[in-house]
């Protein structure tokens, strides 16, 4: 059983009148009908069943999440947002679930949202930032401001909710300076959780019509690693939980070339933290080498790491052994390191 299960619910593109360039929730989502309240109901039984432990405690299945994906929920009609709410707490009553959770647009919050939020016992939000550089967000037809985040943040600490904060790695205008300056600014806000999404041109988008046009030009895979091995880096040493980097295969519709560009990659994730294990293992490499020649080096990290220590593809462990031919290196766990962390031991004698 999973420590933490989410049930998302996808609404696409409900609440959220704006077209930002990169937008095309109906083919992020695979959905093409509206979400009912009913539908919803629906969808949380059916992963209940998927869910369901024969005492059904917490400590059995874990923490389960009610989740409100796709659009700006709270740019739906107070009677819409409430008539899901409704349903959402049904279950956290029944205690069938523990949390319920939604995403929405900075400028889609106000005292009298969250009130109603309060009302129906909503425990997260989280907001698609995107970027605090009001540049790329002009350029970007987001709608939106970086005061506004400033004040909704504000708002929803306030309120004693737990924060959430989803930023993207190359949108127009953007550099690696204001995607560091966006990390920086979320750490200071001091969110729950953060998400890390590189900017995927998606057909039937304005993105898509600027990038025909040559107009804008998507980064590189290795170049969408970099900027957001950087940004991971600053949100993790301030202590904040980083739920998703990359889109899940599950989350867009590949066929009929609905991807362009080569920022997507099933793995971006492990792409991302292996790219951080190498940065961090090779110095300790290097060390070693000063000191020693031809000897057996044991790199470690914990179980959970492994495989980032070793690389997408053991491309990690490819490199490191064409780039230090004079060490004979092996790879274990050891379950005492955190996570993100290495040793590197010299083994002979």
């Amino acid at each position: 059983m999973k420590k933490h299960a989410i049930i998302p619910i996808f609404i696409p593109h409900r609440g959220c009148p704006n077209d930002c360039v990169f937008c095309n929730q109906r083919k992020i989502t695979a959905r093409t009908d509206d979400v009912t309240p009913e539908d919803a109901r629906q969808i949380i039984d059916t992963w209940l069943t998927t869910l369901r432990c024969p005492d059904n405690t917490q400590e059995s299945r874990g923490i389960v999440e009610i989740a409100f994906y796709g659009g700006s929920f709270t740019g739906l009609s107070i009677v819409e947002q409430s008539s899901f709410l409704a349903v959402a707490l049904d279950y956290k009553q029944k205690g069938l679930v523990d949390k319920i959770h939604l995403s929405t647009r900075p400028d889609y919050i106000d005292r009298d949202i969250l009130d109603n939020l309060r009302k129906y016992s909503v425990d997260t939000i989280e907001l698609g930032v995107q970027s605090f550089d009001d540049e790329v967000l002009k350029k970007s037809n987001r709608g939106h401001t970086a005061q506004d985040v400033y004040h909704a943040v504000k708002l929803i600490k306030a309120y004693g909710f737990e924060l959430g904060i989803q930023l993207m790695i190359g949108l127009p205008g953007d550099s690696l300076e204001s995607c560091i300056m966006s990390a920086r600014e979320t750490a200071g806000l001091r969110p729950a959780l953060a998400r890390l999404y590189p900017t995927i041109v998606l057909d039937d988008t304005e993105l898509y019509n600027m990038y025909r046009r040559g107009e804008y030009t998507p980064l590189s895979r290795e170049e969408a690693v970099s900027r957001s091995a950087e940004m991971y880096k600053i949100l993790d040493d301030a202590g904040i939980t980083i739920m998703r980097v990359g889109l899940k295969s599950t989350d867009i519709i590949g066929e009929g070339g609905a991807i362009n560009g080569g920022t997507y990659h099933p793995a971006f994730r492990q792409l991302v933290e292996g790219q951080i294990a190498k940065e961090r293992i090779e110095p300790l490499l290097l060390e070693i080498l000063h000191d020693q020649h031809h000897v057996p080096v044991t790199i470690s990290s914990n179980s959970r790491w492994f495989s980032n220590m070793i690389g997408h593809k053991a491309c990690n462990k490819a490199y490191f052994a064409s780039a230090y031919p004079a060490l004979r290196i092996s790879y274990k766990t050891d379950d005492k390191l955190p996570d993100g962390q290495f040793t590197v031991i010299s083994t002979g004698h």
